[in-house]
C-alpha cells in the first residue's frame, strides 16, 4: 500500500449535505481518511494510491459538491519511523 494525501483548499464552508456525501466518500475503497480545517479552509484525504489516483480523488471531493478553489501536487505520506534502540 502506497499512502498520499491531496489537499484541496475550497472557497465556501461545507453544507450539510455536501458533508454527507463526503463522509459517503470515505466508504469508497481506498480513501482513507478525511480531515477538514476550517481556519485554513482546507480538506485533506489520505488514499491508497495502489487503489486510486489523484483524479480519481479529486472527481469524488468535486461530485460530493464541494467547490474546490485549489488542489495542492498530492504528498506522499511519511513512512513509518522504528522506535530506536535503547541502550
Amino acid at each position: 500500500m502506497t499512502t498520499v494525501e491531496i489537499v484541496y483548499r475550497y472557497a465556501d464552508p461545507p453544507t450539510e449535505q455536501v458533508a454527507t456525501a463526503l463522509a459517503r466518500a470515505r466508504d469508497v475503497y481506498g480513501i482513507r481518511q478525511l480531515s477538514f480545517d476550517r481556519e485554513a479552509r482546507t480538506l485533506r484525504v489520505e488514499f491508497d494510491a495502489t487503489r486510486l489516483n489523484a483524479a480519481a480523488v479529486t472527481k469524488l471531493v468535486r461530485e460530493a459538491g464541494l467547490e474546490v478553489e485549489e488542489d495542492l501536487p498530492p504528498i506522499a505520506a511519511p513512512a513509518p519511523t522504528a522506535a530506536a534502540p535503547t541502550a
